[in-house]
């Protein structure tokens, strides 16, 4: 049998779903195809990690109706300080105040844990007509040609689409096949992630110290007296530091802490991953579009990662919106291109950035970590740089896409 769509996704992560979700705002219509079971996916020892949704992806959330199904679970990020190592002094970012675009109040992110992100996408894709999940399914092969793509899947089904969008990760089948090179290396660092519980509320406060070792981070989530923790540490010291006793481990972590936030107990058992980075050379091909891991990963330390993904996701869903309004071949390299030029100098200016910045502050000495110092008073000093940087951490500079805006279409 076979069935035609607007496009075929390969991959049901978090950014695939929201691909398919944005592209349907826009009324293409959708296969998502995945090898894994999604709802094996939502249990929470398959993915302990948390993330920080930037305010721009929120709003995107929010026209996409995928916010109302988080509101239970979502802890809103009202500040961020900053400092090296433990200190009194902070470079402290505050969103309490009015935002400068829109002249109403919005926090600087929120802290979610995957599982419930991953919920409410799978649960709204499979609430819209337009959407047609497959999974578990395997992909068996994959022809993209001058006129479409036509994919044959292990359950005897052929799918055809003018456009193919690889959505299936780091390790990208779709990027590979394509001949897409992507520049790639190793940190030589593990991120250890984590729940704890404290005694002091955390007021809606992210704290991120910095370390020669690798930065520590600690973010706020629901209840008041929760947070998660992501600690960069030499990859060869990870297995030691997970192997410690819970008690000896906490200690660890309390120290890393500065004691800011009282006595503190683990909520999970942590976990880890390697930290890498690594950028596709472009982002589209014959029929084909990367958004997410597919084209780029980067280093943890600016929270900026999944909200790369999620911008692709609504700028390709109005390149296509778009071209779909005009009758236009929405494989065609005329739209494509667009979306390549949309995206890649973005992604690829904040994947520079925060590679400088981890480089940065993993130099060690003290002549170093004076100038790391000297360079936070300034931000703190001077307001514009200052609110520059919390404009960066919204994810709200650039070319926004409509539903980054807040717009549906």
């Amino acid at each position: 049998m076979t069935r035609s769509t607007d496009a075929i996704i390969v991959g049901g992560g978090l950014v695939g779903m929201t691909t398919a979700l944005a592209l349907s705002a826009f009324g293409a219509r959708t296969a998502v195809i995945d090898n894994a079971d999604l709802d094996k996916t939502l249990e929470a020892g398959f993915d302990g990690r948390a993330t920080a949704i930037a305010s721009a992806t929120w709003r995107m959330f929010g026209a996409l109706g995928i916010a109302e199904r988080l509101a239970e679970v979502e802890c809103p990020i009202e500040e961020i300080r900053v400092s090296e190592g433990v200190s009194r002094r902070w470079l402290a970012f505050d969103g309490r105040g009015a935002d400068s675009d829109t002249g109403e109040q919005e926090a600087l992110g929120h802290m979610i844990e995957n599982r419930f992100i991953r919920k409410a996408l799978i649960e709204a894709g499979r609430d819209t007509a337009d959407i047609d999940i497959r999974a578990p399914e395997d992909v068996l092969s994959i022809e993209r040609a001058e006129h479409g793509v036509s994919v044959s899947l292990s359950s005897g089904e052929t799918l055809k689409a003018p456009l193919l969008i690889g959505a299936d990760g780091r390790r990208s089948r779709i990027r590979e096949e394509a001949g897409i090179r992507a520049a790639r290396w190793q940190y030589g660092h593990t991120a250890i992630v984590g729940m704890i519980d404290h005694e002091l509320d955390h007021g809606h406060v992210a704290y991120e110290i910095f370390y020669p070792t690798g930065p520590f981070a600690l973010l706020p989530m629901l209840p008041g007296t929760r947070s998660a923790i992501v600690w960069s540490v030499p990859g060869e010291e990870a297995k030691a530091w997970l192997g410690l006793p819970e008690r000896a481990f906490m200690a660890e972590v309390d120290k890393r802490m500065g004691g800011v936030l009282g006595k503190t107990a683990m909520a999970a058992p942590p976990m880890s991953y390697p930290l890498g980075f690594h950028h596709a050379e472009r982002y589209t091909a014959e029929r084909l579009a990367l958004v997410g891991d597919s084209a780029h990963g980067i280093h943890p330390i600016a929270g900026q990662g999944l909200n790369m993904g999620l911008r692709d996701s609504a700028a390709l869903a109005e390149v296509i919106g778009e071209g779909l309004r005009l009758g236009l071949d929405i494989g065609e390299p005329e739209v494509l291109d667009r979306y390549q030029r949309w995206r890649g100098f973005d992604n690829f200016a904040v994947a520079a950035s925060t590679d400088l910045l981890t480089r940065l502050f993993g130099i060690p000495g003290k002549t170093m970590k004076r100038v790391r110092s000297f360079g936070l008073n300034a931000v703190e000093r001077i307001p514009p740089l200052k609110t520059f940087f919390m404009q960066e951490a919204r994810g709200a500079t650039g070319d926004l896409p409509q539903l980054l805006r807040g717009e549906r279409p």
